[in-house]
């Protein structure tokens, strides 16, 4: 990928888990096998949303607290309402984009994002 004046080169790194787009020392994992999705859709199930979006929207506030979450969790449900007249996949990929995470699945108005912790991953992904 081309480079802007002032920007870092992005690294493509291919494990046999899983691909990885890195920048700024920043990783994005780019594609996950359906195995591997299906797995992190198993382990959401019995999650509850840690965070809800309302009337407001996709706020600064609310990325940087999903952000924030990031350090503690690696798999982080969300809860649209009602009242946000936002569709929850655009607000799903908007999210994922803003905090380096991986969309999961977007159900209705669920939304499971994933985001490996860099040094000691907790969740290991099947092959």
């Amino acid at each position: 990928m081309g480079t802007q004046s002032g920007c870092t080169d992005w690294h493509l790194i291919i494990t046999n888990k899983y691909t990885m787009l890195i920048k700024n020392q920043r990783s994005v994992i780019i594609n996950m096998t359906s195995k591997q999705r299906a797995y992190l859709k198993s382990l959401a199930g019995t999650l509850e949303p840690v965070f809800q979006i309302g009337k407001s929207s996709l706020t600064p506030e609310v990325t940087e607290a999903v952000g924030e979450a990031f350090h503690t969790r690696e798999l982080i449900k969300l809860n649209v309402l009602k009242n946000c007249m936002d569709d929850p996949k655009e607000l799903a990929q908007t999210v994922a984009e803003r905090t380096h995470s991986q969309v999961v699945q977007v159900i209705g108005k669920k939304i499971v994002l994933y985001k490996p912790f860099k040094d000691n991953p907790k969740i290991i992904l099947p092959k």
